[in-house]
């Protein structure tokens, strides 16, 4: 692949690629192409030569052919939330799966099949139907595919593992045209592959997913004072290591945000949250939860029984309104040392901004119980995944919001376990993507040299192969 490398196209050959597929061709004269160029994150300013919204995985094929036999970039969008913006490439082309928003519940089964176009709140309100659910991550605008391939951490992790330990098969297209299937007996080597290793092996068309019986929850978020984050982030640390597994929750510095939907005069208050997911007996709650309430001097409690669903999409308006500039950094921790404490209400008492972040989510439970050479995601032993977000309403403060994560992070990694979540990673080059992945590296690697050796999907945390041809 010409990476990077200006593709003049000719109008009759992009009128043949039009012809051949059953979706839309956005090309940069189209009306749409502004809308079909955006993404959740607001920095990300990508101008695609095409854009290919997919009405199936034939449309999938024929872009990903044409991309391939005339050496253009390829990038894959689904949910358009991954923070690094990798849903879009400059002067390339986008296979936009959007359009492909199939969902089949089998409620006898416990399964979903999920298509690649869909996003967490689609699969939510079909599986609550049936009193189900998959595990993924906090906030349902996001897109089924890219919170998947690269692991899927959320409120249902302790109890029932990432995502991809839920992941039964997947259907893909290939780097040379082909549609194959990867499950535990069919390319068991790329289904292992794509369990954490992102979008390095091709399309993914569709999803077969594991679900279990969790539909009305407790849950939601507990605030307090930011002079009591000390307190209860060592209270959260000492208690989330050894919770039953039936009770999740995400521990967070904030701002609440102006114009929230939270009470006014809470509006630019400073504190800590833990947002909480109970799957345990309803009648239990109140009992569990009551010293958890007694914490401190709590500003808000919006504890309670809800669906599942509502406790995926509390945040979505909040965090993930259209226009925010995002910067993301993360890492993974074993432990949260005293010294990581000190940082954290170092930077976490001085947000640039409302709705600058830190969260901490919990790796323990479900997940330790899978090894960590059984999927491409290997952090089975740390029990945080930490992400620091600078975020800005105004491209103005992009600089001083990004520093600050940058020093947040620069200041705390010397006490990590050296790697990140992929999904929470800004394009920070491979030796972090080899840092992501330790010692299954190599393995991927392998995988890579097998189904995409030209490297054609490398728009992503790259694997990149050892092999090139073509």
């Amino acid at each position: 692949m010409m990476q990077g490398a200006v593709v003049t196209l000719d109008r009759e050959t992009v009128d043949r690629l039009s012809a051949g597929i059953q979706g839309d061709l956005i090309t940069p004269d189209h009306a749409d192409y502004d809308e079909a160029r955006t993404i959740y994150n607001a920095m990300i300013d990508k101008y695609p030569a095409l854009i290919v919204r997919c009405a199936g995985a034939a449309d999938v094929a024929a872009a990903v052919a044409f991309a391939r036999d005339n050496r253009l970039d390829v990038a894959i969008r689904g949910g358009g939330h991954n923070g690094a913006g990798l849903a879009l490439v400059d002067n390339g082309l986008v296979i936009d799966l959007s359009p492909m928003k199939g969902i089949q519940v089998d409620p006898a089964a416990r399964t979903v099949r999920v298509e690649g176009g869909c996003t967490w709140a689609e699969v939510d309100q079909a599986t609550h139907a049936h009193g189900l659910a998959v595990p993924s991550g906090i906030i349902s605008t996001t897109g089924v595919g890219g919170l998947t391939l690269g692991g899927g951490l959320g409120y249902l992790s302790r109890a029932y593992g990432l995502t991809i330990d839920n992941l039964l098969a997947v259907d893909m297209v290939l780097a040379d045209g082909r549609f194959v299937t990867a499950n535990a007996d069919e390319n068991p080597e790329l289904f292992w592959a794509v369990r954490g290793g992102g979008g390095n092996f091709g399309v993914v068309t569709s999803f077969l997913f594991q679900a279990h019986p969790v539909s009305m929850v407790y849950g939601g978020p507990i605030i307090w004072p930011i002079d009591q984050t000390e307190e209860i982030l060592r209270w959260y640390l000492d208690f989330i290591a050894g919770a039953p597994e039936n009770i999740s929750g995400w521990f967070g510095i904030h701002r609440v945000p102006t114009g929230s939907p939270l009470p006014a005069e809470l509006h630019g208050a400073h504190g800590c949250v833990i947002t909480w997911c109970y799957t345990g007996p309803m009648e239990a709650a109140e009992e569990l939860f009551r010293p958890i309430r007694a914490l401190g001097t709590p500003v808000l409690d919006l504890m309670g029984p809800l669906p599942f669903p509502q406790l995926q999409s509390m945040f979505d308006q909040i965090y993930y309104p259209p226009g925010l500039q995002w910067y993301w950094k993360a890492d993974f921790f074993k432990e949260v040392s005293d010294e990581a404490i000190d940082l954290h209400l170092k930077f976490g008492s001085n947000l640039p901004s409302e709705l600058c972040t830190m969260h901490l989510y919990p790796i323990n439970g479900a997940v330790h119980r899978v090894g960590q050479r059984s999927t491409a995601f290997s952090y089975r032993d740390v029990t945080f995944a930490q992400v620091i977000v600078g975020v800005a309403s105004d491209p103005a403060n992009v600089d001083k919001v990004s520093q600050w994560a940058r020093r947040y992070w620069a200041a705390l990694h010397p006490y990590s376990a050296g790697g990140a979540y992929v999904n929470m990673m800004m394009e920070e080059g491979q030796e972090r993507v080899k840092a992501a992945y330790r010692d299954n590296y190599s393995r991927l690697v392998a995988v890579k040299n097998i189904y995409d050796p030209w490297n054609l999907f490398h728009v992503n945390q790259n694997i990149q192969p050892d092999t090139h041809s073509g």
